[in-house]
């Protein structure tokens, strides 16, 4: 054994020997040594610090609604000399000043991705189409800050500005620093407040391609201008960059696009030859333009405005790159500006007072320009101060231009860290002085539909509290024609073709029409408006979805979709479509619906299947917990539960926002792999406990029985005591199956009617006797209305026949839950050897309502599952049951309006 060891160790020593110097940690090396033959070590503890930097300083800024690139340059200032530099090591382990030169290339090459990116959003069709209103108030914006720019030039150069320097070259890049806008963070910033769509809006993003056009162009010119050597040199780069340019948008792009549609892809995507050849003419377009003396940026930037726009290619491209360049290239680039910033320098009253008068001269320029500009298109001064404000915006964009003079030696870096200042000024107080200028309420959408107006309180509610047609007579039976759908994932689609089939209502006979006694009820024109939801991301292919979504709704296959389903079924649909972050995605829908004047908002579900690993441990007495339930997901019984619960926050503040009526359509999923579960009838069991949710949901199947495929059991539940537990039929007898419901193993409670603070929002709420009293009456009218209707000619037609289509019964129970749970079940069973679809219709709170269910669902889910309070809050008693006790059917829950119910 001692001659092995020996051998094993003097074979690591002759191996310690030939590869001396590259054990790492284990021979004590210091990874953070910059080493010139490998520079690579180093380079990734960079690019970790800078990305944490950036990271840690964007979820502070967020919540102030500040655009990303603030912490990314905000993180390069901190890390360089201001801050992190003033620790005594920390510039020599992390930054060196040798290291510089390999971090300086990757950031260029960073930088010359990134404009690429800015080339693929610049849509020259904006432009086209609001020529007149882009050219006066790009113009604008470009000469008042350029003159105050030059202006205040004459004082810096002489306070600050080595006398070597021309002076012409200082003030040019002045008046460039002053005139830019930065277009990116312009977009990003209308797509978070919403204004995209809006008249300020549209000007903004068309003034904000021009002038980034012409302000690329001025900065090519001003390096060109600093790199001649003489003015007849500076000629002949402009000459040659002018050629240059033409030859590119002229000739290449139209082989690009030919190159598209050879290789097709402008129907699926860049391909890898696509690909491949773009990125070959961006690098070529960077090195020509940088071998003449005009930089490299602007090849770049060239490139990306060459790429075809039809097929959303440009979109497609820079989902391909922008991540690395977002995560990576860009903080390199904002932190090497940063390494060259030190605000320290920043140390006398002159040198304040003169970056006082950069940030006030640079706001005053944009804002002023800007603002007249739009003063004189006919905007009011409000929107048109909007503008202003919106054009004021730096960014990242003046920063390039200041890295450009610093590196050619035009500014110093006093001056250069005074601009920056100036920069991260007006950038970080745009957001606030919009929201200021131009609150929501104010925005003026176009093409929009004409908002509601406002009505009376309470003269617009029913008797369920829901928003009634203001044209519509009181007597008149209140059916909804206008509804939203939601669309937001392909999963969704099933469930939205199944609402939209529900609601699609037959025409009525023109025999109804010419009969003696004309039904009050009126024939309307079904509405259908589908919403497609897009979340926002922080990438920049969602802004530019965010500004292209006119193409994107002609586009977009969810809505092709389901516009060729309305074609089909004779069904008018209308599209829309709407980019938001998440957070704002539930009140997204619910403005679009006061928008829109819709009566309803469907939303549709489809929960992840779940797997039935846990179901064995359900108790022996709850026969259907062995069964797989397809809603596991959603409520959290799986590990896998961050998009079912981000899904359920979601519909959970759409109830909660919504001012209108909200239908959610739940799928269970399992009617496509039965082959029983086939056909276009459809049989509702909608159980009334009483509050303003079933009163809505009542009246709602009504309507649907309107449809000849649909027929409905209503069952009205009443929760008494053991000995009073009967069935009470009304209207049509349901069967002896009724009768056969076993209660023995179920305990009664009578409880008292009150309110829980643990549910406030879904379940019962706060009240008082009088409403309670009201409640209850408005049930048992609306109840008799159509249990028992009256049989004269003043019924309207399609009433009476939705009616003879629906079978009405009462239950008196000491377990409601438990009785509607039997009841489910029976009429799956029956109703799939019919080869009929069932679908559970259950109103979503019991506000107001008589009974308190609260209790016995607790012990259904100790009989059954256990449910976290979340599903609760999402769907209400009675759903909760249902899913609880495994009966896996189709379910609507329905929420109407908050209101005092109504019982004249």
């Amino acid at each position: 054994m001692g001659e092995f060891s020996n051998g094993v160790v003097s074979v690591f020593k002759h191996y310690a020997k030939r590869v001396e110097g590259q054990g790492g940690l284990l021979t004590g090396t210091d990874p953070s040594v910059f080493d010139s033959t490998d520079p690579l070590r180093l380079w990734i503890i960079q690019v970790g610090v800078i990305i944490m930097m950036a990271q840690l300083l964007s979820l502070g800024l967020r919540k102030m609604r500040q655009p990303k690139v603030i912490a990314e340059v905000l993180g390069g200032i901190l890390l360089g000399p201001t801050a992190f530099g003033r620790i005594p090591g920390f510039t020599q382990h992390i930054f060196p000043q040798v290291s510089r030169p390999y971090l300086s290339l990757v950031a260029n090459i960073g930088l010359c991705l990134f404009l690429f990116i800015i080339g693929l959003e610049i849509d020259a069709s904006i432009i086209k189409r609001n020529a007149r209103m882009s050219i006066i108030v790009s113009l604008a914006g470009i000469a008042l800050p350029f003159a105050l720019g030059s202006a205040l030039s004459v004082p810096l150069y002489q306070h600050f500005i080595d006398p070597s320097v021309k002076f012409t070259h200082f003030m040019l890049f002045t008046g460039v620093a002053y005139s830019i806008t930065a277009f990116p963070v312009l977009c990003r910033i209308l797509t978070d407040l919403k204004l995209l769509d809006t008249t300020v809006g549209i000007v903004v993003l068309a003034a904000g391609v021009g002038d980034d056009i012409v302000g690329w162009s001025l900065l090519a010119l001003s390096v060109a201008l600093v790199n001649a050597t003489s003015g007849l040199t500076a000629l002949y780069i402009l000459i040659i960059c002018v050629a240059f340019t033409l030859l590119l948008l002229y000739p290449v792009k139209r082989l690009m696009f030919w190159l598209a549609r050879v290789t097709g892809s402008l129907e699926n995507g860049p391909t890898v030859f696509y690909m491949t050849f773009t990125i070959i003419v961006l690098w070529a377009c960077a090195f020509f333009t940088d071998i003449i003396g005009v930089g490299a940026f602007f090849g770049s930037f060239l490139a990306g405005i060459i790429v075809p726009r039809e097929g959303g290619l440009a979109i497609a491209l820079t989902e391909k790159l922008e991540d690395m360049v977002t995560i990576i290239f860009l903080p390199l680039y904002f932190t090497y500006s940063g390494l060259n910033t030190n605000l320290g320098l920043l140390d006398d009253g002159i040198t304040w007072a003169f970056t006082i008068a950069i940030i006030c001269l640079s706001f005053t320029g944009k804002f002023g320009g800007c603002t007249l500009a739009a003063r004189f298109l006919g905007f009011g001064w409000r929107e048109a101060s909007t503008v202003g404000s919106l054009m004021s915006c730096k960014g990242l964009m003046e920063l390039i231009v200041l890295n450009v003079g610093l590196s050619a030696g035009i500014l110093s870096q006093k001056v250069f860290s005074m601009f920056v200042l100036e920069a991260l000024t007006l950038t970080f107080m745009t957001t606030p002085l919009v929201n200021v200028l131009y609150p929501p309420e104010r925005h003026v959408h176009i093409g929009g539909p004409r908002a509601p107006l406002d009505k009376a309180p309470g003269s617009e509610n029913g008797m369920d509290g829901s928003v009634l047609d203001e044209k519509k007579p009181v007597d008149e039976h209140p059916w909804r024609h206008r509804f939203t759908v939601v669309l937001d994932k392909p999963d969704h689609m099933p469930g939205a073709m199944a609402l939209a089939q529900l609601i699609h209502l037959p025409i009525p006979d023109a025999s109804s029409e010419s009969s003696p006694s004309p039904p009050k009820l009126k024939s309307r024109e079904l509405t259908v408006n589908a919403l497609r939801l897009i979340e926002l991301s922080d990438r920049m292919s969602a802004v530019m979805k965010s500004s292209a979504t006119d193409t994107l709704k002609r586009t977009d296959p969810l809505l092709n979709i389901f516009r060729m389903f309305g074609k089909l079924n004779d069904l008018p649909v209308s599209s829309s479509l709407s980019i938001v972050p998440y957070d704002e995605l539930a009140s997204s829908v619910v403005d679009h619906a006061k928008r829109h004047d819709s009566q309803f908002i469907l939303l549709p579900w489809l929960p992840p299947s779940a797997t039935p690993s846990d179901a064995g441990d359900a108790p022996s007495a709850s026969p259907r917990a062995s069964n797989a339930n397809p809603f596991e997901m959603f409520f959290g019984w799986t590990s896998d539960k961050s998009t079912p619960a981000i899904h359920s926050q979601f519909v959970s503040s759409v109830f909660a926002q919504s001012k209108t009526d909200v239908a959610l359509f739940i799928d269970a999923g399992n009617a496509s792999e039965d082959p029983q579960a086939t056909g276009n009838s459809q049989h509702i069991f909608f159980p009334f406990c009483g509050g303003p949710d079933d009163r809505l949901a009542l009246e709602f199947v009504v309507q649907l029985c309107a449809n000849p495929n649909i027929t409905a059991t209503v069952l009205r539940v009443v929760k008494r005591s053991v000995d009073s537990t009967i069935e009470k039929p009304v209207g049509v007898y349901l069967g002896d199956d009724a009768e056969k419901i076993d209660y023995a193993s179920s305990v009664a409670h009578d409880l008292n009617v009150t309110s829980t603070v643990q549910f406030p929002d879904t379940f019962y709420g706060y009240a008082n006797t009088v409403t309670r009293l009201q409640s209850e009456a408005a049930d048992d009218i609306l109840w008799s209305r159509y249990a028992c209707p009256a049989t004269g000619s003043d019924t309207p037609s399609m009433l009476r026949t939705a009616l003879s289509r629906m079978e009405f019964a009462e239950l008196k129970t000491p377990v409601p839950l438990h009785a509607i749970i039997q009841r489910a079940a029976s009429l799956r069973d029956s109703m799939t050897e019919k080869r009929i679809r069932l679908l559970v219709v259950s109103g979503r709170s019991k506000r107001l309502s008589v009974d308190n269910h609260h209790q016995e669902l607790t012990e259904l889910m100790k009989e059954y599952r256990d449910m976290p309070s979340e599903a609760c809050k999402t769907i209400g008693d009675v759903a909760s049951a249902c899913v609880v006790s495994g009966c896996a059917v189709d379910m609507m829950v329905l929420q109407a309006v908050s209101a005092p119910p109504k019982v004249t």
